[in-house]
């Protein structure tokens, strides 16, 4: 357990992003809560980091779109009732409109907004990481990196080639890694001193000594100019007259001889490369890690099952698959199937994300695409070969033409007669979408 030598740590997922480049992902759900990897949510990487590194005192900051986030944070995260206490729990916490009616502003805000959290912890530094990343991480080497080096605050940096960094936020570094600037998407990307090409980039993910996030945050608070957003406002304002350390996500190691993973999912290209990036053998990114594992809700659902039907014989080869996926008669190549999906005779299915509960009929074709939880795609549908009738039926991301075919919406069984639409009504418990 991370509490001792670290004195209490207390951790704070910020889970409450919007995700508007994955839309239509995100028509019903916020981004941490998109499905992932047939059976998970993205922020069972996060959670999963900081359990597997022994830090179970988690508050998690959710806002969007969030009751699905809600329960199965609720139905997969929380502790059995001998352990239940002051440093064992995951809970949820939206925004608490202490100072005002309004929202979560920004990263720094949705801190800002729970300091007394904080103060009832009795925290003496605060991890605070991003909940809509896909990543595997120590935490606690982070942690003792930021430690060691006395640090008021420590930035994990991720290494990337200085010619790919111009897109991201970039941090300059001393050659003990001491931060003494950022750069927001610069047209030449400081260099890692030593490493001439390489970058660091942040990752997103803080380590605060409790003071200097107490003060930074109600400093923030009273700027009327700032957009209260960490990367954006406060840690800029900061290097100078603290000691910044930019943690190198590159040095972190995990049990089980797996290495460390990060990718920002956040767009529609981003979130199905992740997935293509799992359908190879060995991939960067491991679920098979039992000294690592990554945690998610836990379903009664029956074994997979493949057959031959009507004729057709079977083939899945290079697929992700989940419980209960069932290809009858099907041809299944380098695609992801979720919890609960069929696949029937004659259909070919390629380079595809298939979400839970998707019925896809007979005789159809789909390739590079994603077709979200509960769809139904009937007997004869081609999807992913004439682009402008793809245009006129789903959504085709304009950067890599990839077809998105969104969840279906769910209407009331009687239509009540109260002002207002409620036919984007979404009513089914969090495992549905």
């Amino acid at each position: 357990m991370i509490h001792g030598k670290y004195g209490r740590v207390l951790g704070m997922v910020l889970a409450g992003g919007k995700g508007e480049r994955l839309m239509p992902l995100t028509r019903y759900r916020a981004k941490p809560a998109v499905p992932f990897a047939a059976k998970y949510r993205i922020i069972d990487f996060a959670l999963s980091n900081m359990v597997n590194s022994g830090l179970f005192s988690i508050y998690c900051l959710i806002q969007f779109k969030s009751q699905s986030l809600h329960e199965h944070i609720g139905k997969g995260w929380q502790f059995g009732s001998a352990l239940r206490g002051r440093d064992f729990f995951v809970n949820v916490v939206p925004a608490q409109m202490w100072d005002g009616e309004r929202w979560y502003e920004g990263t720094a805000d949705a801190i800002f907004q729970n300091m007394h959290l904080v103060t009832l912890f009795d925290a003496d530094r605060i991890c605070i990481f991003a909940a809509d990343h896909v990543y595997k991480m120590d935490v606690e080497q982070m942690l003792a990196y930021h430690m060691d080096n006395n640090a008021d605050i420590t930035v994990a940096a991720y290494v990337v080639p200085s010619s790919e960094a111009s897109q991201f936020g970039c941090i300059a570094t001393d050659a003990e890694g001491r931060i003494i600037d950022f750069v927001e998407k610069p047209a030449v990307p400081p260099e890692i001193p030593g490493r001439p090409g390489y970058s660091f980039v942040s990752m997103g993910n803080y380590i605060f000594e409790r003071e200097i996030l107490e003060e930074s945050v109600l400093s923030d608070n009273e700027r009327k100019d700032s957009t209260h957003d960490f990367g954006r406002d406060i840690l800029p304002m900061l290097f100078k007259g603290y000691k910044l350390m930019a943690y190198d996500f590159s040095t972190n190691r995990l049990p089980g001889d797996d290495r460390p993973y990060w990718k920002d999912v956040g767009s529609i290209k981003a979130y199905w490369e992740a997935h293509m990036d799992l359908l190879r053998h060995p991939s960067a990114l491991s679920l098979y890690n039992q000294q690592w594992p990554i945690r998610t809700v836990s379903y009664s659902d029956p074994p997979g099952f493949t057959y031959p039907a009507n004729d057709h014989s079977c083939s899945v080869d290079g697929c992700l698959r989940a419980e209960a996926s069932r290809v009858l008669g099907a041809y299944v190549r380098k695609s992801v199937l979720s919890r609960n999906c069929v696949i029937n005779s004659g259909s070919v299915i390629e380079e595809t994300i298939i979400g839970q509960n998707v019925h896809i009929g007979e005789n159809c074709r789909l390739r590079r695409g994603i077709v979200d939880a509960h769809n139904v795609i009937p007997d004869g549908t081609s999807i992913g070969f004439d682009p402008e009738a793809d245009a006129e039926r789903y959504h085709v991301d304009p950067s890599s033409g990839l077809v998105v075919v969104g969840m279906p919406k769910i209407q009331l069984r009687k239509k009540l007669q109260i002002p207002g639409s409620y036919e984007n009504m979404f009513t089914t418990d969090g495992s549905g979408f």
